[in-house]
């Protein structure tokens, strides 16, 4: 039976940070962190999605958080075939593309020359580093667009993702539902626990071409549910708010509905990360806490859990 890392995919959202979350000596960065880490044990990094990570950056969560504690950190949005501002790029990138015939604001992988790629892998695993030396180091989460499809040239890419990073947890969110298909879904979880990487599991709005249904499965020893909220009105709509787009609160019948399938994706795993996206307000860890009572709550689903708690 796994371990249950329960948190949110986001402790600086400026949405949070206007509620009443954080104490009033909770104002700087350092004390945000070390305040949340003594209320969850796992967190999601975002922001490493919009920049490369620093490893500074990464020492420091490190000293500011408990042992126990673990992140998450979310790709680069280079690296999951996302479109990417070039201002978002290492100033000496920058300046290396400068010297090329690519003029434009923004790009996609395909865009660089091999050199700068495999440059930006190198920093990025560099900077994973300290957390991973820590043992605070979770998964590495890709989170693929919805253009990308189940197609050979793209499994192929998430097998490279692997080998660029062979030292870490990898896990794979697809955002187009043609992964989970009838047709695909045993090939797509096949070459997932094949390669030993960890399939996501999702709680999103169906009925759109990047629904992904909410299948719990487990591809490896570590499994992970990431909970998006049922907003389907601004799923897909445009010129919002990533807080608007994840702007929903799950009732209590709604995350009573998951808990079978975090029993069986708990039984199955040495570690299950429960993960709360709806970071709208303190949605997010408003449902965190709830699903981690509603965990306490079931010991026939999770007999480890309960038989910890008894011993403490």
């Amino acid at each position: 039976m796994a371990s249950i890392l329960i948190g949110t995919c986001s402790w600086t959202d400026p949405t949070l940070l206007a509620t009443q979350f954080y104490p009033r000596y909770a104002s700087t960065a350092e004390a945000r962190l070390r305040y949340y880490s003594q209320n969850f044990n796992l967190v999601e990094v975002d922001s490493t999605y919009y920049s490369m990570l620093a490893e500074r950056t990464a020492k420091l969560w490190c000293w500011r958080t408990p042992d126990n504690f673990t992140f998450d950190i979310k790709a680069f949005s280079l690296f999951t075939q996302h479109p990417t501002q070039v201002q978002s790029l290492p100033k000496d990138t920058q300046s290396a593309l400068g010297k090329t015939n690519i003029q434009t604001s923004r790009l996609y992988y395909r865009d660089l020359p091999f050199e700068i790629r495999n440059e930006l892998w190198g920093r990025f695993s560099q900077a994973l580093l300290p957390l991973d030396s820590a043992g605070k180091l979770g998964v590495v989460l890709f989170q693929f667009p919805q253009w990308f499809y189940p197609r050979e040239d793209n499994r192929e890419y998430i097998i490279q993702c692997q080998q660029r990073l062979p030292q870490y947890r990898l896990a794979i969110e697809f955002r187009n539902g043609d992964w989970l298909s009838d047709r695909e879904k045993d090939h797509t979880l096949s070459l997932l626990s094949d390669n030993n990487l960890a399939y996501v599991s999702v709680d999103e709005p169906q009925g759109f071409t990047s629904s992904v249904p909410p299948v719990a499965e487990a591809t490896s020893d570590i499994g992970v549910v990431r909970f998006h909220g049922r907003n389907k009105e601004n799923w897909e709509k445009k010129g919002i708010t990533v807080a608007e787009r994840f702007k929903y609160l799950y009732s209590e019948d709604e995350l009573k509905d998951w808990l079978p399938k975090l029993g069986g994706l708990a039984s199955q795993t040495k570690q299950l990360h429960v993960l709360f996206n709806n970071c709208h307000g303190d949605y997010g860890v408003r449902n965190a806490r709830e699903m981690a009572g509603l965990i306490r709550s079931q010991p026939s689903l999770f007999p480890d859990l309960a038989e910890a708690e008894k011993k403490e």
